[in-house]
């Protein structure tokens, strides 16, 4: 009975026309299938690269405008530009403030700089310095220009906020600072950033990029940087006729805002990422929607914003579906034939009786082999667990012998000081029971400058492996090599080294004196080390000068180095010294601090018949130097 209704049921499946319209279902389908597949996959990776990018571009506009952060509190504490805002009325005051903004205008690639008082009257500016030289028609100087439009921003204290910058059409990044004198507000300086350069890269790579646009959102709504020129100075979502007055009257924007985008990105999902429709660019009939995504630069108060074009996603989605389509038909095509087939496979069912048996064998001779397999493969897989983890013993092994190394470096880089310390104290010991006091605190003293000069030194090294801008300011030449020589005073008497100084007491190089003295004790060190079994110690330093640069160079009369070990001088964990004596990183560390200077660490056998090597680094001599 059972047998009978599922013969009869299969009759009515196997009928052309269930099977047509199984095959439209079918095609249906995978039309819809594909397209839903291929649109999230395309948008989840328009998403992902307009994501990478937008970290780009927020990582640029973060590290331009950063680099200035320092600025107007550095001109706050100037003598001179105080002075001229102590006395006003002092014309050559005034004068030598402008010009000293003029040339850090200049240095630091900036459009302005200028100090007011606390009524909004400018003292001093950049511009008046360049426009006094300059034969032009009489016109309302940039700064005071500025002060009347951009009065109340820039009274309000110190901070940072950006604006429209008519003359040009572009945007500028103000910075303000207060100048206190005695605990009270006498004025600010102010120094303005012209953004006309990093938008126009933006403008560019928009231009050559048709399918990606860039805004930059400040905390009013308003755009104020974009890749669509077009746009700059309308709001992004709706706003009222009173929020458009009250822009305006701020005076931090263009003379008029255009319409608004009204691209509606509060309703940007969790993943921030939403279909926007964007106004009609020039050349287009009509708007159309974008991938809108957006990013906050919260440290600015702004909001970055791109819009990727989805339009090559949508026509995969497309193709995707189509593809689906085909897919259904095939599978409905298949079913047909596998409909028509069904009959004359039952008449050869009877006939497949016979073979049932010699099938069983065959499949138990399968299964016994699967069996072999499985426990071969089991065996494999136990094998390479085993090896994976006498991998990870070694490389953790490998970790604890570099662990252990690092931290004989470490010794090694204080152990030098911590000696000068103990000498030093003992010292302060004996001359405080003969009571020579003066002398004591002038050890003391002494012992304090090690102190920070061995916190200096632990810093450098755990700071090694990453990048650090370091404080650049005029240090004595001389009075760096005399630290580090006193830091190794004791090692260069006991092995009764020469020591020869030519430096020039006057010369002063930018740099930062602590890290320098570092490279010194490191180098001079070296030298003593190498001359142990000379008969003739003379350790020499002396000075090149090129234009506004010098190069310092330290030389020995040791055994010198092979020629051919010299290119691995400054490979890291790489000594000729015996072991336990050196880890191989302080001429890595050496190479790396003369680097961060702007300078190159070299090394070089010293021509015959001298002997030893010479080791030369050049430095940038301070503004006062390099006029010299």
């Amino acid at each position: 009975m059972h047998s009978t209704s599922g013969q009869r049921w299969r009759n009515r499946l196997s009928h052309p026309s269930i099977v047509a319209s199984l095959t439209l279902a079918l095609i249906a389908l995978g039309l819809n299938i594909g397209h839903s597949l291929s649109e999230r996959a395309g948008m989840e990776q328009l998403a992902a690269v307009a994501a990478e990018r937008l970290e780009l571009y927020a990582a640029s506009l973060e590290a331009q405008l950063a680099r200035y952060d320092y600025l107007p509190s550095l001109i706050a504490i100037d003598q001179d530009l105080m002075t001229a805002v102590a006395q006003p009325g002092d014309a050559a005051a005034r004068q030598r403030a402008s010009r000293k903004l003029a040339r850090i205008n200049v240095r630091a690639g900036l459009g302005l700089i200028f100090i007011c008082d606390t009524h909004g009257r400018v003292i001093a500016s950049s511009d008046d310095y360049a426009s006094s030289h300059a034969a032009l028609p009489k016109q309302e100087p940039p700064a005071e220009a500025l002060m009347r439009r951009l009065g109340k921003q820039i009274g309000a204290g110190s901070g940072q906020f950006f604006a429209a910058n008519e003359a040009n059409a572009s945007t500028d990044y103000l910075l303000s600072q207060n100048l206190q004198r005695d605990g009270r507000v006498v004025g600010q300086v102010v120094v303005m950033l012209n953004l006309a350069p990093l938008e126009a890269t933006w403008v560019d790579q928009g231009m050559r990029s048709q399918g990606e646009k860039l805004l930059v959102v400040d905390s009013n709504d308003v755009v104020i940087m974009s890749s669509v020129p077009a746009w700059k100075y309308r709001l992004l979502n709706r706003g009222s006729a009173a929020k458009h007055a009250e822009l305006l009257a701020s005076g931090r924007y263009a003379s008029h805002l255009g319409p608004d985008l009204a691209l509606a990105t509060e309703d940007l999902n969790q993943q921030n990422t939403s279909l926007v429709q964007v106004p009609a660019l020039d050349g287009e009939t009509r708007s159309r929607p974008l991938l809108a995504q957006e990013r906050p630069i919260v440290p600015l108060a702004l909001r970055l914003v791109t819009l990727s074009d989805p339009s090559e996603v949508w026509r995969h989605a497309r193709y995707a579906a189509w593809g689906g389509a085909a897919v259904g038909a095939s599978l409905g095509l298949l079913l047909l034939y596998l409909a028509y087939r069904r009959r004359a496979l039952e008449q050869l069912f009877r006939a497949s009786e016979a073979l049932k048996q010699a099938h069983s064998e065959l499949e138990q001779q399968v299964a016994e082999r699967t069996q072999e397999l499985r426990h071969s493969n089991s065996e494999l897989k136990h094998q390479i667990n085993q090896r994976l983890q006498a991998e990870d013993e070694l490389m953790q092994a490998g970790k604890l012998a570099v662990l252990g190394q690092m931290s004989a470096g470490i010794s090694h880089e204080i152990n030098q000081p911590l000696t000068a310390l103990r000498a030093l104290s003992r010292n302060s010991l004996l001359l405080l029971e003969k009571g020579r006091n003066s002398t004591v605190a002038e050890n003391l003293r002494a012992i304090d400058a090690m102190v920070e000069r061995m916190t200096a030194i632990t810093r450098q090294l755990k700071s090694f492996a990453r990048k650090a801008e370091a404080a650049q300011a005029p240090v004595s030449l001389l009075a760096a090599i005399q630290g580090a020589r006193t830091l190794l005073q004791h090692r260069i008497q006991a092995e009764q080294v020469t020591l020869q100084i030519e430096v020039s007491e006057q010369l002063r190089v930018s740099c930062d004196g602590n890290r320098l003295e570092q490279v010194l004790v490191n180098l001079i060190g070296n030298a003593v080390d190498a001359m142990q079994t000379s008969a003739s110690k003379t350790l020499r330093i002396y000075t090149d000068m090129h234009e506004a640069r010098l190069s310092l160079l330290i030389s020995d009369s040791g055994a010198g180095m092979p020629e051919d070990l010299l290119p691995r001088l400054f490979e890291p964990f790489f000594t000729t010294k015996p072991a336990g004596q050196g880890l191989g990183l302080g001429l890595v560390i050496s190479s790396k601090i003369v680097h961060e200077f702007g300078g190159q660490l070299r090394a070089r056998n010293n021509p015959p018949p001298a002997t030893g090597m010479t080791f030369e680094f050049d430095l940038a001599l301070s503004p006062k130097e390099s006029h010299v």
